[in-house]
Protein backbone atom coordinates (compact mmCIF):
# COMPACT_ATOMS: atom_id res chain seq x y z
CA UNK A 1 0.00 0.00 0.00
CA UNK A 2 1.40 3.41 -1.01
CA UNK A 3 1.99 5.93 1.75
CA UNK A 4 0.02 9.19 1.55
CA UNK A 5 1.59 12.47 2.77
CA UNK A 6 -0.65 14.76 0.72
CA UNK A 7 -0.39 18.39 1.88
CA UNK A 8 1.42 17.51 5.10
CA UNK A 9 4.03 19.59 6.91
CA UNK A 10 7.17 17.44 6.66
CA UNK A 11 9.75 20.15 7.31
CA UNK A 12 12.97 18.74 8.72
CA UNK A 13 11.68 15.14 8.66
CA UNK A 14 14.12 12.33 7.90
CA UNK A 15 13.15 9.59 5.42
CA UNK A 16 16.73 8.50 4.95
CA UNK A 17 17.05 5.07 3.31
CA UNK A 18 13.31 4.31 3.51
CA UNK A 19 11.24 2.49 0.89
CA UNK A 20 8.73 5.11 -0.27
CA UNK A 21 7.95 3.69 -3.69
CA UNK A 22 4.76 5.23 -5.08
CA UNK A 23 4.30 7.53 -2.05
CA UNK A 24 2.21 10.66 -2.45
CA UNK A 25 3.96 13.88 -1.35
CA UNK A 26 1.92 16.22 -3.55
CA UNK A 27 1.39 19.70 -2.08
CA UNK A 28 3.53 18.72 0.94
CA UNK A 29 6.03 21.03 2.63
CA UNK A 30 9.32 19.11 2.45
CA UNK A 31 11.72 21.95 3.22
CA UNK A 32 14.91 20.61 4.84
CA UNK A 33 13.55 17.05 4.66
CA UNK A 34 16.10 14.29 4.19
CA UNK A 35 15.37 11.63 1.51
CA UNK A 36 18.99 10.51 1.14
CA UNK A 37 19.27 6.97 -0.21
CA UNK A 38 15.50 6.48 -0.24
CA UNK A 39 13.59 4.43 -2.82
CA UNK A 40 11.16 6.94 -4.31
CA UNK A 41 10.32 5.23 -7.58
CA UNK A 42 6.98 6.47 -8.99
CA UNK A 43 6.52 8.87 -6.04
CA UNK A 44 4.44 12.00 -6.55
CA UNK A 45 5.97 15.33 -5.47
CA UNK A 46 3.77 17.54 -7.66
CA UNK A 47 3.28 21.04 -6.22
CA UNK A 48 5.52 20.16 -3.24
CA UNK A 49 7.69 22.85 -1.64
CA UNK A 50 11.34 21.92 -1.15
CA UNK A 51 14.27 24.04 0.00
CA UNK A 52 15.35 25.60 3.27
CA UNK A 53 13.54 25.97 6.56
CA UNK A 54 13.52 29.53 7.84
CA UNK A 55 16.10 28.87 10.55
CA UNK A 56 18.52 27.48 7.97
CA UNK A 57 17.93 30.45 5.70
CA UNK A 58 18.64 32.85 8.57
CA UNK A 59 21.79 30.90 9.45
CA UNK A 60 23.10 31.12 5.87
CA UNK A 61 22.38 34.84 5.71
CA UNK A 62 24.33 35.34 8.95
CA UNK A 63 27.27 33.39 7.52
CA UNK A 64 27.01 35.53 4.40
CA UNK A 65 27.24 38.66 6.51
CA UNK A 66 30.39 37.38 8.15
CA UNK A 67 31.84 36.66 4.71
CA UNK A 68 30.98 40.23 3.69
CA UNK A 69 32.92 41.61 6.62
CA UNK A 70 35.93 39.40 6.01
CA UNK A 71 36.02 40.18 2.29
CA UNK A 72 35.71 43.87 3.16
CA UNK A 73 38.71 43.65 5.44
CA UNK A 74 40.93 42.05 2.81
CA UNK A 75 39.85 44.41 0.07
CA UNK A 76 40.44 47.27 2.47
CA UNK A 77 43.95 45.97 3.09
CA UNK A 78 44.55 46.08 -0.66
CA UNK A 79 43.32 49.66 -0.74
CA UNK A 80 45.62 50.72 2.06
CA UNK A 81 48.56 49.26 0.15
CA UNK A 82 47.63 50.89 -3.16
CA UNK A 83 47.04 54.21 -1.39
CA UNK A 84 50.80 54.35 -0.83
CA UNK A 85 51.15 55.76 -4.36
CA UNK A 86 50.26 59.14 -2.84
CA UNK A 87 52.96 59.07 -0.19
CA UNK A 88 55.59 61.27 -1.83
CA UNK A 89 57.94 61.12 1.16
CA UNK A 90 58.89 57.49 0.55
CA UNK A 91 59.98 56.17 -2.85
CA UNK A 92 59.82 52.57 -1.59
CA UNK A 93 56.20 53.00 -0.49
CA UNK A 94 55.29 54.57 -3.83
CA UNK A 95 56.82 51.66 -5.71
CA UNK A 96 54.93 49.18 -3.52
CA UNK A 97 51.69 51.11 -4.04
CA UNK A 98 52.04 51.33 -7.82
CA UNK A 99 52.97 47.65 -8.00
CA UNK A 100 49.89 46.65 -6.02
CA UNK A 101 47.64 48.92 -8.09
CA UNK A 102 48.94 47.55 -11.41
CA UNK A 103 48.54 43.96 -10.21
CA UNK A 104 44.94 44.65 -9.11
CA UNK A 105 44.09 46.31 -12.44
CA UNK A 106 45.65 43.47 -14.43
CA UNK A 107 43.78 40.92 -12.30
CA UNK A 108 40.47 42.71 -12.92
CA UNK A 109 41.12 42.83 -16.68
CA UNK A 110 42.10 39.15 -16.82
CA UNK A 111 38.99 38.10 -14.89
CA UNK A 112 36.70 40.21 -17.10
CA UNK A 113 38.23 38.95 -20.35
CA UNK A 114 39.02 35.33 -19.50
CA UNK A 115 36.55 34.64 -16.70
CA UNK A 116 37.44 32.53 -13.69
CA UNK A 117 37.47 29.12 -15.36
CA UNK A 118 40.52 29.38 -17.63
CA UNK A 119 43.78 27.78 -16.56
CA UNK A 120 45.65 31.06 -17.06
CA UNK A 121 43.26 32.96 -14.81
CA UNK A 122 43.46 30.32 -12.11
CA UNK A 123 47.27 30.31 -12.22
CA UNK A 124 47.41 34.11 -12.21
CA UNK A 125 44.94 34.36 -9.34
CA UNK A 126 46.84 31.80 -7.27
CA UNK A 127 50.11 33.66 -7.83
CA UNK A 128 48.46 36.94 -6.95
CA UNK A 129 46.86 35.45 -3.83
CA UNK A 130 50.18 34.11 -2.57
CA UNK A 131 51.86 37.46 -3.15
CA UNK A 132 48.96 39.34 -1.63
CA UNK A 133 49.00 37.12 1.48
CA UNK A 134 52.59 38.12 2.13
CA UNK A 135 51.70 41.78 1.64
CA UNK A 136 48.76 41.53 4.03
CA UNK A 137 51.08 40.03 6.63
CA UNK A 138 53.19 43.21 6.44
CA UNK A 139 50.06 45.35 6.66
CA UNK A 140 48.89 43.49 9.75
CA UNK A 141 52.31 43.96 11.30
CA UNK A 142 52.13 47.67 10.49
CA UNK A 143 48.68 47.96 12.06
CA UNK A 144 49.87 46.14 15.17
CA UNK A 145 52.77 48.56 15.42
CA UNK A 146 50.40 51.51 15.04
CA UNK A 147 48.14 50.09 17.75
CA UNK A 148 51.09 49.88 20.10
CA UNK A 149 52.58 53.33 19.44
CA UNK A 150 49.85 55.52 18.00
CA UNK A 151 46.64 55.76 20.02
CA UNK A 152 44.97 58.10 17.53
CA UNK A 153 45.44 55.66 14.68
CA UNK A 154 44.13 52.80 16.81
CA UNK A 155 40.92 54.68 17.62
CA UNK A 156 40.30 55.68 14.01
CA UNK A 157 41.03 52.17 12.79
CA UNK A 158 38.71 50.55 15.35
CA UNK A 159 35.85 52.92 14.52
CA UNK A 160 36.43 52.55 10.78
CA UNK A 161 36.49 48.78 11.04
CA UNK A 162 33.23 48.70 13.01
CA UNK A 163 31.53 51.05 10.55
CA UNK A 164 32.98 49.04 7.68
CA UNK A 165 31.16 45.93 8.81
CA UNK A 166 27.86 47.80 9.14
CA UNK A 167 28.11 49.53 5.77
CA UNK A 168 29.34 46.35 4.08
CA UNK A 169 26.25 44.49 5.22
CA UNK A 170 23.91 47.29 4.12
CA UNK A 171 25.49 47.62 0.69
CA UNK A 172 25.56 43.83 0.29
CA UNK A 173 21.83 43.57 0.87
CA UNK A 174 21.10 46.50 -1.48
CA UNK A 175 23.29 45.17 -4.27
CA UNK A 176 22.00 41.61 -4.13
CA UNK A 177 18.41 42.78 -4.37
CA UNK A 178 19.32 44.88 -7.41
CA UNK A 179 21.36 42.11 -9.01
CA UNK A 180 19.30 39.03 -8.21
CA UNK A 181 15.82 40.50 -7.85
CA UNK A 182 13.23 39.87 -5.18
CA UNK A 183 12.46 36.47 -3.73
CA UNK A 184 13.82 34.38 -0.89
CA UNK A 185 15.81 32.06 -3.15
CA UNK A 186 17.52 34.87 -5.03
CA UNK A 187 18.09 36.69 -1.74
CA UNK A 188 19.82 33.78 -0.01
CA UNK A 189 21.86 32.88 -3.10
CA UNK A 190 23.03 36.36 -3.92
CA UNK A 191 23.72 37.53 -0.37
CA UNK A 192 25.89 34.51 0.17
CA UNK A 193 28.18 35.20 -2.76
CA UNK A 194 27.43 38.27 -4.82
CA UNK A 195 26.73 40.42 -1.78
CA UNK A 196 29.69 39.12 0.18
CA UNK A 197 32.11 40.46 -2.40
CA UNK A 198 30.10 43.56 -3.26
CA UNK A 199 30.00 44.64 0.37
CA UNK A 200 33.78 44.58 0.40
CA UNK A 201 33.84 47.75 -1.66
CA UNK A 202 32.08 49.76 1.02
CA UNK A 203 34.30 48.29 3.71
CA UNK A 204 37.36 49.23 1.69
CA UNK A 205 36.15 52.80 1.39
CA UNK A 206 35.60 53.23 5.14
CA UNK A 207 38.81 51.47 6.09
CA UNK A 208 40.79 53.35 3.50
CA UNK A 209 39.33 56.62 4.70
CA UNK A 210 40.35 55.81 8.26
CA UNK A 211 43.87 54.95 7.17
CA UNK A 212 44.11 58.06 5.05
CA UNK A 213 42.83 60.27 7.84
CA UNK A 214 45.20 58.87 10.43
CA UNK A 215 48.28 58.63 8.24
CA UNK A 216 48.22 61.36 5.63
CA UNK A 217 46.72 64.10 7.80
CA UNK A 218 49.71 63.83 10.08
CA UNK A 219 52.46 63.21 7.53
CA UNK A 220 51.08 64.86 4.41
CA UNK A 221 47.89 66.91 4.98
CA UNK A 222 47.71 67.93 1.29
CA UNK A 223 47.44 64.29 0.24
CA UNK A 224 44.24 63.68 2.19
CA UNK A 225 41.71 64.93 -0.46
CA UNK A 226 43.41 62.91 -3.20
CA UNK A 227 43.52 59.81 -1.02
CA UNK A 228 39.86 60.28 -0.10
CA UNK A 229 38.93 60.43 -3.79
CA UNK A 230 41.07 57.38 -4.48
CA UNK A 231 39.40 55.43 -1.67
CA UNK A 232 35.96 56.37 -2.98
CA UNK A 233 36.86 55.40 -6.57
CA UNK A 234 38.39 52.12 -5.40
CA UNK A 235 35.24 51.29 -3.42
CA UNK A 236 32.93 52.09 -6.34
CA UNK A 237 35.09 50.02 -8.70
CA UNK A 238 35.02 47.12 -6.26
CA UNK A 239 31.23 47.26 -5.94
CA UNK A 240 30.64 47.50 -9.71
CA UNK A 241 33.16 44.76 -10.47
CA UNK A 242 31.68 42.46 -7.83
CA UNK A 243 28.12 43.17 -8.93
CA UNK A 244 29.04 42.38 -12.54
CA UNK A 245 30.75 39.09 -11.67
CA UNK A 246 27.87 38.15 -9.35
CA UNK A 247 25.26 38.89 -11.99
CA UNK A 248 27.11 36.89 -14.64
CA UNK A 249 27.44 33.95 -12.24
CA UNK A 250 23.75 34.09 -11.30
CA UNK A 251 22.74 34.24 -14.97
CA UNK A 252 24.78 31.11 -15.67
CA UNK A 253 27.77 32.59 -17.51
CA UNK A 254 30.22 29.81 -18.34
CA UNK A 255 33.26 31.93 -17.44
CA UNK A 256 32.07 32.14 -13.84
CA UNK A 257 30.32 28.79 -13.51
CA UNK A 258 32.47 27.65 -10.61
CA UNK A 259 31.31 30.65 -8.56
CA UNK A 260 27.71 29.69 -9.28
CA UNK A 261 28.42 26.06 -8.36
CA UNK A 262 29.93 27.06 -5.04
CA UNK A 263 27.01 29.40 -4.41
CA UNK A 264 24.43 26.72 -5.12
CA UNK A 265 26.27 24.22 -2.91
CA UNK A 266 26.33 26.80 -0.11
CA UNK A 267 22.65 27.68 -0.52
CA UNK A 268 21.72 23.97 -0.42
CA UNK A 269 23.20 23.44 3.05
CA UNK A 270 20.34 22.34 5.26
CA UNK A 271 17.96 22.17 2.30
CA UNK A 272 15.89 19.24 1.03
CA UNK A 273 18.18 16.32 0.20
CA UNK A 274 17.62 13.58 -2.39
CA UNK A 275 21.27 12.58 -2.27
CA UNK A 276 21.72 9.04 -3.72
CA UNK A 277 17.92 8.51 -3.86
CA UNK A 278 16.17 6.56 -6.62
CA UNK A 279 13.90 9.05 -8.40
CA UNK A 280 12.92 6.84 -11.33
CA UNK A 281 9.56 7.97 -12.78
CA UNK A 282 9.08 10.49 -9.96
CA UNK A 283 6.68 13.36 -10.66
CA UNK A 284 7.89 16.85 -9.65
CA UNK A 285 5.32 18.76 -11.73
CA UNK A 286 4.98 22.38 -10.53
CA UNK A 287 7.14 21.67 -7.44
CA UNK A 288 9.43 24.33 -5.96
CA UNK A 289 12.94 22.86 -5.82
CA UNK A 290 15.29 25.66 -4.74
CA UNK A 291 18.21 24.69 -2.48
CA UNK A 292 17.68 20.97 -3.10
CA UNK A 293 20.43 18.34 -3.31
CA UNK A 294 20.22 15.99 -6.33
CA UNK A 295 23.76 14.63 -6.19
CA UNK A 296 24.17 10.96 -7.17
CA UNK A 297 20.43 10.53 -7.61
CA UNK A 298 18.94 8.15 -10.17
CA UNK A 299 17.06 10.41 -12.57
CA UNK A 300 15.33 8.13 -15.06
CA UNK A 301 12.22 9.58 -16.72
CA UNK A 302 11.89 11.97 -13.78
CA UNK A 303 9.30 14.65 -14.58
CA UNK A 304 10.32 18.28 -13.90
CA UNK A 305 7.57 19.91 -15.94
CA UNK A 306 6.74 23.46 -14.78
CA UNK A 307 8.98 23.17 -11.73
CA UNK A 308 10.24 26.34 -10.07
CA UNK A 309 13.85 27.21 -9.27
CA UNK A 310 15.22 24.03 -10.86
CA UNK A 311 18.31 26.07 -11.79
CA UNK A 312 19.00 26.58 -8.07
CA UNK A 313 19.36 22.88 -7.20
CA UNK A 314 22.62 21.11 -6.49
CA UNK A 315 22.80 18.87 -9.57
CA UNK A 316 25.98 16.87 -9.06
CA UNK A 317 27.04 15.34 -12.38
CA UNK A 318 23.50 14.79 -13.68
CA UNK A 319 21.92 16.46 -16.71
CA UNK A 320 20.49 19.08 -14.32
CA UNK A 321 23.82 20.91 -14.43
CA UNK A 322 23.08 22.00 -18.03
CA UNK A 323 21.16 25.28 -18.23
CA UNK A 324 19.66 24.42 -21.62
CA UNK A 325 18.42 21.07 -20.35
CA UNK A 326 16.84 22.65 -17.28
CA UNK A 327 15.07 25.21 -19.46
CA UNK A 328 13.48 22.49 -21.63
CA UNK A 329 12.54 20.40 -18.60
CA UNK A 330 10.76 23.35 -16.99
CA UNK A 331 9.07 24.87 -20.03
CA UNK A 332 8.78 22.00 -22.51
CA UNK A 333 10.19 24.27 -25.23
CA UNK A 334 13.57 23.60 -26.85
CA UNK A 335 13.42 24.59 -30.49
CA UNK A 336 16.76 24.86 -32.33
CA UNK A 337 18.84 23.92 -29.27
CA UNK A 338 22.10 22.01 -29.73
CA UNK A 339 22.41 18.90 -27.54
CA UNK A 340 25.17 17.28 -29.59
CA UNK A 341 27.04 14.56 -27.70
CA UNK A 342 25.29 15.36 -24.42
CA UNK A 343 24.58 12.61 -21.90
CA UNK A 344 20.79 12.80 -21.62
CA UNK A 345 20.25 9.23 -20.54
CA UNK A 346 16.92 8.91 -18.74
CA UNK A 347 15.80 12.47 -19.57
CA UNK A 348 12.07 13.20 -19.54
CA UNK A 349 11.14 15.40 -22.51
CA UNK A 350 7.57 14.14 -22.66
CA UNK A 351 5.43 16.40 -24.86
CA UNK A 352 8.31 18.84 -25.43
CA UNK A 353 8.70 21.02 -28.51
CA UNK A 354 12.02 19.77 -29.92
CA UNK A 355 11.62 20.96 -33.51
CA UNK A 356 14.98 21.38 -35.29
CA UNK A 357 16.90 20.29 -32.18
CA UNK A 358 20.29 18.66 -32.77
CA UNK A 359 20.97 15.43 -30.87
CA UNK A 360 23.98 14.35 -32.93
CA UNK A 361 25.86 11.70 -30.93
CA UNK A 362 23.70 12.31 -27.85
CA UNK A 363 22.82 9.55 -25.38
CA UNK A 364 19.03 9.38 -25.09
CA UNK A 365 18.88 5.86 -23.68
CA UNK A 366 15.83 5.17 -21.48
CA UNK A 367 14.57 8.70 -22.17
CA UNK A 368 10.88 9.56 -22.19
CA UNK A 369 10.10 11.28 -25.50
CA UNK A 370 6.42 10.44 -25.53
CA UNK A 371 4.38 12.88 -27.65
CA UNK A 372 7.48 15.04 -28.21
CA UNK A 373 7.68 17.00 -31.47
CA UNK A 374 10.98 15.98 -33.07
CA UNK A 375 10.21 17.36 -36.52
CA UNK A 376 13.46 17.89 -38.47
CA UNK A 377 15.48 16.88 -35.39
CA UNK A 378 19.01 15.63 -36.03
CA UNK A 379 19.19 12.20 -34.42
CA UNK A 380 22.38 11.20 -36.22
CA UNK A 381 24.30 8.60 -34.15
CA UNK A 382 21.99 9.25 -31.19
CA UNK A 383 21.70 6.36 -28.73
CA UNK A 384 18.05 5.37 -28.24
CA UNK A 385 18.33 2.12 -26.31
CA UNK A 386 15.06 1.66 -24.42
CA UNK A 387 13.86 5.14 -25.37
CA UNK A 388 10.09 5.68 -25.37
CA UNK A 389 8.99 7.49 -28.56
CA UNK A 390 5.30 6.63 -28.17
CA UNK A 391 3.20 9.22 -29.98
CA UNK A 392 6.24 11.32 -30.94
CA UNK A 393 6.46 13.27 -34.21
CA UNK A 394 9.51 12.41 -36.35
CA UNK A 395 8.55 13.97 -39.68
CA UNK A 396 11.67 15.26 -41.45
CA UNK A 397 14.05 13.89 -38.81
CA UNK A 398 17.61 12.90 -39.77
CA UNK A 399 18.27 9.38 -38.50
CA UNK A 400 21.65 8.48 -39.96
CA UNK A 401 23.28 5.68 -37.91
CA UNK A 402 21.00 6.22 -34.93
CA UNK A 403 21.25 3.52 -32.27
CA UNK A 404 17.80 2.01 -31.86
CA UNK A 405 17.14 -1.42 -30.32
CA UNK A 406 14.25 -3.80 -29.92
CA UNK A 407 13.46 -1.98 -26.65
CA UNK A 408 12.96 1.37 -28.41
CA UNK A 409 9.23 2.12 -28.46
CA UNK A 410 7.66 3.48 -31.66
CA UNK A 411 3.98 2.94 -30.83
CA UNK A 412 1.80 5.60 -32.41
CA UNK A 413 4.76 7.53 -33.88
CA UNK A 414 3.72 10.25 -36.32
CA UNK A 415 6.06 10.41 -39.30
CA UNK A 416 5.42 11.33 -42.92
CA UNK A 417 9.04 11.03 -44.09
CA UNK A 418 12.62 10.93 -42.76
CA UNK A 419 16.14 11.44 -44.09
CA UNK A 420 18.78 8.75 -43.83
CA UNK A 421 21.65 11.26 -44.16
CA UNK A 422 22.39 14.80 -43.04
CA UNK A 423 21.68 17.48 -45.67
CA UNK A 424 24.43 19.23 -47.61
CA UNK A 425 24.50 22.31 -49.81
CA UNK A 426 24.44 20.05 -52.85
CA UNK A 427 21.85 17.62 -51.53
CA UNK A 428 19.24 19.16 -49.24
CA UNK A 429 17.06 16.01 -49.33
CA UNK A 430 19.56 13.15 -48.81
CA UNK A 431 18.12 9.63 -48.97
CA UNK A 432 14.58 10.63 -48.22
CA UNK A 433 12.24 7.84 -47.21
CA UNK A 434 9.85 7.18 -48.88
CA UNK A 435 12.01 7.68 -51.97
CA UNK A 436 9.26 9.40 -53.92
CA UNK A 437 9.01 12.99 -52.71
CA UNK A 438 5.28 12.89 -53.32
CA UNK A 439 4.75 9.91 -51.05
CA UNK A 440 4.47 9.80 -47.25
CA UNK A 441 4.31 7.04 -44.68
CA UNK A 442 0.85 5.80 -43.83
CA UNK A 443 -0.09 5.77 -40.11
CA UNK A 444 2.00 3.10 -38.37
CA UNK A 445 4.09 2.41 -41.48
CA UNK A 446 7.23 4.18 -40.28
CA UNK A 447 7.42 2.01 -37.16
CA UNK A 448 7.25 -1.11 -39.29
CA UNK A 449 9.84 0.34 -41.69
CA UNK A 450 12.44 1.34 -39.10
CA UNK A 451 12.05 -0.95 -36.12
CA UNK A 452 14.83 -3.58 -35.95
CA UNK A 453 13.97 -7.25 -36.12
CA UNK A 454 13.72 -9.23 -32.88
Amino acid sequence: MHQDFFGQNLRGRSFKGQNLEGANFSYADIRSANFSGANLRNANFSHATAGLQRRWAIFLVCISCVLSGISGFFLASTEVLTALVFESSSLENQIAGWTALIVVIVLFIVILRQGLNSAFTVAFTVAFTVAFTVVVAFIVAFVAFAFAFDGAFAVVFAVAFAVAFTVAFAVAFAVVFAVAGAGAAAFTFAVAFGGAVAGAGAAAFIFGLGAAFSGFTEAEPDAFPVTFAFAFAFAVAGILFSAYISRRAIEGGEKYSWIRNIAIAFAAIGGTSFHSADLTDVNFTAATLKSTDFRKTILIRTCFNKTKKLDFVRPGTSYLQKAQVVSVLETGVGQNINFDRENLSGINFKGANLIDVSFIGADLSQANLQDADLSRAKLVQAQLNGTDLTGATLTGAYIQDWGITTDTKFDGVRCEYVYMRLPTAYNPDPLRKPDNNKEIFAPGEFADFIKPND
